[in-house]
C-alpha cells in the first residue's frame, strides 16, 4: 500500500499471542488507489474475528502480514478519494465493512483505505459509535437469514446465541420479515430478547433447547441460525423441520457433514457488499434496526476490550473510540 508520508496511531500485533501482543504503534497512513476511500475513523466495533485473529486461529485461512492492525468495522469521515470513486466525496459521514484479501491494515487506528463498495453512507439517527458496530454483525446476520436460509414472512427461525452482536441484528432483521422468532439466551437476557422481537425466549442453560422447541414447533422450526457451533450446532438438526434450512458462522466443515447427509446446510463468512449495507442504512432510518452497545473503549484499551468479548457473554457490541 502507498503512504503519503503522515503517521497514525494504531493498535497492531507483531506475533500472534494473548491480549498482551496489542500495542499502540506509529503506523503510515494508507493512500487510497484507484476505486478506494480513505476514512478517518471514530469508531471502530469489536468482534469475536478479531481476537481470533490475534490469536492465530484463522491464520491457516486467512493470508496476513505483520505488523497486523486488527478490526474489520468502522464509521468515520472520508479524507480521501481515489481515482474513479463514484459514490463517496470528501467529508462525507460513512460506515463500511473493511475486510481485506489480506490481514494486515484493520481498523484498530485512526485511518483505514477500503473500496468504496465495502462503504454506505452512515445512518443520520446514528452516532458514530452506533454506526461502527454495524456493518460485519449486520451483515453477516443478512446474508445468512435471507441470501443463504431465505427465510420468508410466516416461517419460524430459530436463532442461537440472540443476545449477541450478530443475534441482536439477527432478531430484529427476522422479526421485521415477519417470521416468528425463537432466540436462544441466558435468563438474564430474556427481557432484552423480548424488547428486541423474540416470540420466544429459550433458556439454554437450565434445559435442552430441542425439549422446548419440540413442544411448542413438533414439525420443527424453518431456519436455524446458529451462531454458537459446537454441540449447539449438531444438536440444531433435531430441530429442523423437514425441508428445513441451517445455516452456520462457526462450523464450515460441520456444514459440509451435514451436506453430505443431504441435510440443506450453509456456512457463511461474511462479504462486503455496498448494496445490502445501504439497505440496513434505510432500515435504520425507518427506525427498523437498531445497535445495542454494552462498553464503549478507547483505542489504547483494546487489549481490555478484546478481553471482554473473548468472555462470549456479552449482550450487543463492543466499540473503540478512535
Amino acid at each position: 500500500m502507498f503512504t503519503n508520508g503522515l503517521i497514525m496511531k494504531a493498535i497492531a500485533i507483531n506475533e500472534f499471542g494473548g491480549p498482551d501482543k496489542l500495542q499502540l504503534m506509529d503506523l503510515p497512513v494508507p493512500e487510497p488507489q484507484t476505486g478506494e476511500i480513505l476514512i478517518k475513523i471514530k469508531a471502530a466495533g469489536v468482534n469475536p474475528v478479531d481476537w481470533k485473529i490475534r490469536k492465530g486461529l484463522l491464520q491457516g485461512r486467512l493470508p496476513h502480514e505483520f505488523p497486523l492492525v486488527p478490526g474489520w468495522d468502522a464509521a468515520g469521515i472520508v479524507a480521501k478519494v481515489g481515482n474513479g470513486v463514484q459514490h463517496f466525496a470528501e467529508r462525507d459521514e460513512v460506515y463500511a465493512y473493511c475486510r481485506k484479501a489480506i490481514i494486515k491494515d484493520g481498523t484498530y487506528a485512526e485511518y483505514v483505505v477500503v473500496p468504496e463498495n465495502n462503504a454506505a453512507f452512515k445512518p443520520s439517527k446514528m452516532s458514530f459509535s452506533e454506526a461502527g458496530v454495524v456493518p460485519l454483525s449486520a451483515l453477516t446476520a443478512c446474508q445468512s437469514l435471507f441470501s443463504e436460509g431465505q427465510l420468508k414472512a410466516g416461517e419460524s427461525v430459530m436463532i442461537h446465541a440472540a443476545a449477541g452482536g450478530v443475534g441482536t441484528y439477527a432478531v430484529q432483521l427476522a422479526r421485521n420479515a415477519g417470521a416468528c422468532v425463537l432466540g436462544t439466551a441466558g435468563l438474564e437476557n430474556h427481557a432484552y430478547l423480548l424488547e428486541l422481537g423474540v416470540s420466544e425466549p429459550i433458556d439454554y442453560v437450565n434445559a435442552d433447547f430441542r425439549d422446548i422447541v419440540r413442544k411448542k414447533h413438533p414439525q420443527g422450526v424453518d431456519v436455524v441460525f446458529d451462531c454458537v457451533g459446537g454441540n449447539v450446532f449438531q444438536k440444531s438438526v433435531d430441530i429442523l423441520k423437514q425441508g428445513g434450512r441451517l445455516v452456520s458462522i462457526i462450523e464450515p466443515e460441520g456444514v459440509k457433514q451435514l451436506q453430505a447427509r443431504g441435510i440443506n446446510a450453509h456456512y457463511v463468512f461474511v462479504t462486503p457488499s455496498r448494496r445490502q449495507l445501504s439497505a440496513l442504512t434505510e432500515m435504520i432510518e425507518a427506525g427498523q434496526l437498531k445497535a445495542f452497545i454494552s462498553r464503549s473503549f478507547p483505542l489504547k484499551e483494546a487489549a481490555e476490550a478484546q478481553r471482554l468479548s473473548e468472555t462470549g457473554h456479552t449482550r450487543g457490541k463492543i466499540v473503540l473510540i478512535v
